[in-house]
């Protein structure tokens, strides 16, 4: 399994750097000494009605000049028709071409004078597109008219305007968005290759591995769907990957704080678990609204945008924002997975609220691009982070079996120890009353018999103080064994239990959380301690039913030290709590009781109490209290 997990990785991993680095570009000695930019064009909103020559005789006043590159004028409300008039240079060579990267429409019609050289219709909820015509020498100095028209809230240019040889541009404008097809279905093969992969895994490592499925399905989706070349060319199936884009978002983003949540916890006060189930929640609110709109033929297209893309936006800004803020803090807690994941998700995150925050401040005109290089460092980290997983699970596994070998075999050597110390100290006690009333008796005998009688009788006298002498040194053997007594710190000791149990509770398919601050202090003896609380431990673990899980907590009260192990498995009946601890007896099919035994002569060896609460099929909870060290 390992070696496969290894060879899975390694998989992965090369085919996303394939996907980034290997990818086609438009060669660099391809670009023509001939590309030219228009440095500025006019804008003027218009009425759908309005026709190419009221345009043309349009006065002046009504044009408004924009630079190339600057934000859109900010459409007024109710506007549904820009136009768009660009100046052509006096000299222009053969085989020219215009290429406008960005553009905000549903409804594109462009004119050369009077000549329509290309027009194309969205009719669904999309409305960034790509615009690519020739122009031939004899259009020099002419001036084009674009029509842009919506239904939706945005309208205008939002990238340079390209003069340039029409073959070059014609490459550039195909291969520049076939670079996200590309590593999109390089995102959509890992997610089947882990797929595949998780026919071989075990229930523990499931969830995680598809939660990561999903990631990648997802993003391999929303790669693809971006790309307005996408929808150029297969306008008929263009409805088809707007949905699909935005079921992958609204299903990605919630994933993405579930398997922060799941690595790293839900964060103090449970802020990224409400957080996750609130981007739950709007993420559902907002593919009803989509199927809603998509029913009613778009006509809801501008409550739908205000939903998906405005509202969304800023919740992903508040949400990245606070991902960005917990994995800064996990940097500086010096852990390495999280140093990685921290990395990773920090480029995803800076990335995508640097774009959104651009976006926002440009009044939602902007070409947003720079989340995509966010999202290459957080893959990378997220493979890393399971190979890494992987490793340290299998290692773990390793260790945790050395280790329960060792403290097995210390809990058998207790309990041994400990039964014969009982046996001895019962069979002490039951005998030596006998032979002293035997002695005593002997010795009234002596006294009133013959010289040679109470030769006899000495004899038998010393024999049964022999006894005694050996009676007493089975009642020495039954006493505690000198322990080496100290300060011992909880949160350390717990610290190196966690490690010792966890592989059992992932074996288990169940949870544990351990909440014990740094400052608690008894006194006792470690490695006792340490047997008494795995072997409470484990008895929760072994009574795991589906979605198991173990909490634990301390806290200082009345000058006491609780410890709490409370679980949710198959618990305990009423009548049998009583008998807890007695040996023999025990609530497992094959156990002997015995552990729960040595367990509390331990605590009561360490003065501290034990109580249980359990309630059947709901689970059981361990109360431990122990005096605290108050010795500075």
């Amino acid at each position: 399994m390992k070696r496969f997990s290894q060879t899975l990785w390694l998989v992965v991993l090369v085919v996303v750097l394939s996907s980034v680095f290997l990818m086609p570009r438009a060669d660099a000695s391809e670009l023509s000494d001939r590309m030219q930019t228009i440095s500025e064009y006019s804008i003027m909103w218009g009425d759908p009605s309005e026709g190419l020559e009221s345009v043309m005789a349009s006065s002046p006043e009504r044009w408004k000049i924009v630079k190339s590159g600057e934000a859109i004028p900010k459409k007024p409300k109710d506007i549904t028709t820009a136009w768009i008039r660009i100046k052509l240079p006096s000299q222009i060579p053969e085989n020219y071409g215009m290429f406008i990267q960005g553009l905000y429409a549903e409804h594109l019609t462009v004119h050369i004078g009077h000549r329509l050289v290309q027009e194309s219709k969205i009719g669904f909820s999309y409305d960034q597109q790509s615009s690519l015509f020739p122009i031939s020498s004899e259009d020099g100095g002419k001036t084009i008219f674009m029509k842009l028209e919506t239904s939706m809230g945005r309208l205008g240019i939002i990238s340079a305007i390209a003069l340039d040889d029409y073959d070059i541009l014609l490459r550039s404008y195909i291969l520049g968005d076939l670079q996200n097809i590309i590593l999109g279905c390089a995102f959509l093969f890992i997610a089947s290759i882990m797929l595949l992969g998780s026919i071989f895994l075990k229930r523990v490592n499931l969830t995680d591995w598809i939660l990561v499925s999903v990631l990648f399905v997802s993003l391999g989706i929303i790669f693809i769907t971006y790309t307005p070349f996408l929808y150029a060319s297969f306008p008929k199936y263009g409805a088809i990957f707007s949905v699909s884009f935005d079921i992958s978002l609204n299903v990605f983003l919630p994933a993405l704080t579930y398997y922060f949540e799941r690595i790293f916890g839900d964060g103090k006060n449970n802020v990224i678990s409400w957080v996750r189930k609130f981007q739950t929640v709007y993420s559902v609110f907002t593919v009803i609204c989509l199927l809603i709109n998509v029913l009613n033929d778009y006509r809801f297209n501008k409550v739908y945008f205000f939903v998906s893309v405005t509202i969304l936006g800023i919740i992903m800004i508040l949400q990245f924002s606070l991902l960005i803020g917990s994995s800064v803090l996990l940097m500086f807690r010096g852990n390495k997975e999280a140093v990685i994941f921290s990395a990773g998700f920090a480029s995803l995150a800076f990335m995508s609220t640097l774009d959104l925050v651009l976006y926002y401040v440009n009044s939602q005109n902007k070409q947003i691009f720079l989340w995509k290089w966010g999202i290459l460092g957080f893959i990378i980290a997220l493979i890393i982070i399971m190979g890494r997983r992987f490793s340290i699970n299998q290692e773990r596994i390793i260790n945790y079996s050395k280790e329960l070998e060792y403290y097995n075999h210390q809990l058998q050597q207790s309990e041994k120890m400990e039964i014969i110390s009982q046996l001895a100290a019962s069979i002490a006690h039951e005998v030596r009353n006998p032979l002293q009333v035997t002695r005593g008796f002997l010795q009234l005998v002596a006294s009133r018999s013959d010289k040679k009688s109470q030769e006899y009788m000495t004899i038998a006298i010393e024999e049964l103080d022999r006894a005694s002498v050996i009676i007493t040194d089975f009642l020495t053997f039954s006493k505690p064994q000198g322990e080496e007594i100290k300060k011992l710190n909880l949160f350390e000791e717990f610290r190196q239990i966690e490690g010792i149990i966890f592989p059992l509770v992932a074996l288990n398919s169940g949870r544990i959380n351990v909440d014990v601050p740094e400052h608690l202090l008894i006194q006792g003896n470690s490695s006792k301690l340490k047997q008494v609380l795995i072997n409470l431990i484990k008895n929760s673990i072994e009574a795991f039913q589906d979605d198991g899980f173990v909490n634990i907590w301390a806290y200082e009260k009345h000058e006491e030290v609780y410890i709490h192990i409370k679980d949710n498995g198959e618990g305990i009946e009423a009548a049998q709590l009583t008998r807890l601890g007695v040996p023999y007896y025990s609530t497992k099919l094959k156990g002997t009781g015995l552990g729960l035994m040595v367990s509390f002569q331990i605590i009561e060896n360490m003065k501290g109490k034990v109580e249980f609460k359990s309630q059947k099929n709901v689970g059981t909870e361990v109360i431990l209290r122990f005096p605290i060290n108050s010795n500075e």
